[in-house]
């Protein structure tokens, strides 16, 4: 099973426990020992997924990134770099692409799409616009694929 993981990169009104207790319910599931999960490397969902992924799975991890790992925001190049270190990041895929702009990341949210066999979104809202979230599972939608949403 391989499973694609997006959601909102606003997650600080959350504690991390509670991140923690929603990841105990709708990852670990999914979590096996055989399944791929591909993750954005961004901040919030991603990073806080990553982790989770990281700590309580033997699961193998792709990390995909538009550009390049350089160009993710701080908190989350740390995060991909202590995964990394631990050994729990199977595979980086960076995309290269020339600008980080909303193009390059919905690309990378197809790139991910296109080989999970479903999505599992954390929107922080109901409201799809400007959402790369929403763009995610609209695109897995389009192409029959099953998804998982949850509202954080």
């Amino acid at each position: 099973m391989a499973v694609a993981i997006t959601g909102t990169r606003d997650t600080r009104h959350r504690e991390g426990t509670w991140y923690s207790a929603l990841f105990r319910v709708y990852l670990a599931p999914w979590a096996t020992q055989d399944a791929q999960f591909y993750i954005g490397g961004a901040k919030g969902i991603d990073s806080l997924a990553l982790c989770h992924l990281a700590e309580k799975s033997r699961s193998r991890i792709t990390v995909v990134v538009p550009g390049t790992v350089e160009q993710q925001p701080a908190e989350a190049q740390h995060t991909i770099e202590q995964c990394r270190r631990r050994g729990r990041i199977a595979e980086i895929v960076a995309l290269r692409a020339p600008e980080l702009r909303t193009a390059a990341f919905h690309a990378r949210n197809c790139w991910m799409v296109d080989r999970a066999d479903m999505v599992i979104g954390f929107p922080l809202t109901e409201s799809t616009e400007g959402s790369g979230t929403w763009q995610t599972l609209n695109y897995a939608a389009y192409l029959g694929k099953p998804r998982l949403i949850v509202p954080v």
